[in-house]
């Protein structure tokens, strides 16, 4: 302490030892006793081994990262980028069979009422030769365009090098920016891990070496490196950047060994990222990109071609199919994070986008227009696009960005160190990555660790059913083959009980309250909530006594009854109530709250339901019991 005035590392020794305190105390134990550091007590585990700290303070500020659009590009690809308009707000079209004047229309409709980038699908309702009608009236020299034609991919890349040598030429000849690249879109990398249709690498690499040299090198890039390919399969945001990355390089070494520099192989590729509400992790997961990339173009000597150009895709997977509504709120947050991250161009899908196409029931240009305006929100109503990375200097995102881009890299590395991104693809190394995360997601949605509103919390068993197999469907306009939604287990078992429920009765189970409902309303709430997840229905008679039970078995001939009250109430009446439900002939009974809570001297229950067990095991075993069938297929094991 100098003059009175306490050190930065003094006032955090002291927060440190007040939290002790506190913690301490909560816990009831002495300060000496605490397992770990407050630090570490209060610290966030997130997915890819990273971890959020509680606190961030000036003594983890970082060096200034360089301005926007400067080496290394943390800060932005574009340093000119147009601070009214912001992002690129990039619609998707093409998804159907809608002819090429008809979605002409649209487009053009579109670019009116806020679009400003374009991502067409080529190879649905849309050939390779209806470009020059999809896009009659559109300024290409002001949109960027992305290409997904899939297999037809050169095919289509060539029909967009013609329709530019055609277009006229505009009335001011402006440069090329990142907010304005067109991109073929060809991703046989990326692609041959998720099994999307794609191209030959070699027709692809071909393709780039012809682009790099012609009339069109500084407007239009050729292969498109889609972090979605990954994240779609489940990958985490450590995980997928360095598959990102890794799979970037191996493209720029087949671009330099068909003749290009590395200055050209580096502007002959685009990004595309996953973005999902985790808003932090979607800003520290573009900065950690370009970060990334601006250090692969380091190496290779020419550190000013290292600007990623990137496009953010709200992610599938985080997409629920129950309770849509809840993914315009996802799509906002997604958004917003892309947007502070410095991606160039913003894509939302529709809320529905998870839904089959033939069960949806909101019209496509209602679904169209709220993707749209989400954005357009954002930028125009909230002014987030005004600034150039406005999380920069903050203390949690630069940290996030850096641990990000660290992890991410060390995946890059061991990918290098054992032969490349072909190498391991070939060897399934690659898939196991993905698998590896996955498992992880997964058990963490299903202890509900990881919360999917509408889903595994607050699920509205009234909303209408869908078709049983639905859940695991990955036949989407967007999605590839791989596709592994975050709720697909938690809502197959809702496919599964819906189908019951129209062959007959819905699957429900008793709850025997204990005492006054002040005591165990909290537990009939978060049973009925947990119950409800796996579309079973809680029956709640009120507050119940031994004698009641009988009658009320009679009246609801439950196979399950979950038993709700407090420690106390379990001690005084849990076991009368329990020997009643058993005489009454009910085939499981279950205890709301920790086995802990029950009486030890006297018989116990069949279980417990409590927060943090495998809800999808549990309720995958219930409906088993209740409905009498086996597991939808594709339900958590």
């Amino acid at each position: 302490m100098e003059g009175g005035v306490m050190s930065l590392s003094e006032t955090y020794e002291e927060w440190s030892e007040s939290a002790a305190a506190v913690l301490a105390k909560s816990r009831r134990v002495e300060v000496a006793d605490l397992p770990a550091s407050p630090t570490e007590l209060l610290s966030t585990p997130i997915p890819g081994g990273l971890t959020v700290r509680p606190l961030y303070t000036r003594l983890d500020e970082t060096a200034e990262p360089g301005l926007p659009g400067e080496f290394p590009f943390v800060r932005g690809a574009d340093r000119v980028r147009d601070a009214v308009m912001g992002w690129r707000v990039t619609e998707r079209f093409g998804d159907d069979d809608t002819a090429a004047a008809a979605l002409n229309e649209q487009i053009l409709d579109a670019c009116q009422n806020g679009t400003s980038g374009l991502w067409l699908r080529v190879g649905a309702g849309l050939g390779t030769d209806d470009l020059t009608t999809a896009l009659a009236g559109v300024y290409l020299d002001l949109l960027p365009l992305t290409l997904d034609a899939g297999a037809d991919g050169i095919t289509a890349g060539r029909a967009l090098l013609r329709l530019l040598d055609d277009a006229p030429a505009p009335p001011q000849e402006v440069a090329p920016t990142a907010a304005t690249v067109a991109s073929v879109g060809l991703s046989p990398l990326t692609a041959a891990f998720s099994g999307r249709p794609s191209v030959d690498a070699a027709e692809a690499t071909a393709l780039a070496v012809e682009i790099a040299g012609g009339a069109h090198a500084d407007k239009v890039r050729t292969l498109r490196v889609d972090g979605l390919d990954f994240a779609g399969g489940g990958a985490d945001p450590v995980t997928e950047l360095g598959l990102i990355v890794a799979a970037g390089v191996a493209h720029v070494r087949e671009l330099v060994a068909a003749g290009l520099s590395p200055a050209q192989a580096l502007r002959q590729l685009t990004f595309g990222v996953s973005v999902t509400d985790d808003q932090f992790g979607a800003i520290a997961k573009l900065r950690a990109l370009r970060l990334m990339w601006a250090r692969v173009a380091e190496v290779l000597g020419v550190p000013d071609a290292g600007a990623a150009v990137t496009h953010a895709v709200t992610d599938l997977a985080m997409f629920s199919q129950r309770d849509p509504w809840v993914n315009m709120l996802r799509s906002t947050v997604a958004a917003f994070g892309a947007g502070v991250g410095g991606a160039d161009q913003v894509t939302v899908h529709a809320f529905d986008a998870a839904i089959p196409t033939d069960e949806r029931t909101a019209k496509p240009a209602f679904t169209r227009r709220i993707a749209r305006n989400t954005q357009l929100l954002l930028l125009e109503e909230s002014n987030v696009g005004r600034v150039l990375d406005p999380g920069g200097g903050s203390w949690f995102i630069e940290s996030l960005t850096d641990d990000l881009a660290e992890a991410a890299w060390a995946v890059f590395t061991e990918i290098e160190e054992a032969g490349g991104y072909g190498a391991a693809l070939a060897d399934g190394s690659i898939a196991r990555r993905v698998a590896e995360s996955l498992e992880q997601r997964d058990a963490d949605v299903a202890t509900r660790k990881t919360p999917v509103t509408g889903v595994s919390e607050f699920p509205n068993l009234g909303e209408p059913a869908l078709t049983a197999g639905s859940a695991t469907d990955t036949d989407l306009p967007t999605a590839a083959p791989n596709l592994a939604r975050v709720a697909r287990h938690f809502e197959a078992l809702r496919d599964r009980a819906d189908a019951a429920a129209a062959a007959g009765e819905r699957p429900s189970a008793l709850l025997i309250p204990l005492g006054p409902i002040a005591e165990h309303n909290g537990r009939t709430t978060f049973i009925a909530n947990l119950l409800a997840a796996g579309g079973i229905a809680a029956v709640n008679p009120g507050p119940t006594t031994a004698e009641q039970v009988a009658g009320l078995v009679a009246e609801h001939s439950p196979t399950v009854a979950v038993l709700c009250g407090t420690k106390a109430r379990y001690a005084d009446e849990g076991p009368a109530v329990l020997a009643a439900a058993r005489a009454a002939g009910i085939e499981r009974v279950l205890l709301a709250g920790p086995d802990k809570e029950w009486p030890a001297a006297d018989a116990a229950p069949d279980g417990s339901l409590r927060a943090g067990l495998d809800a999808v095991a549990v309720l995958t075993d219930l409906l088993d019991l209740i409905a009498g069938s086996a597991p939808t297929t594709g339900a958590h094991a």
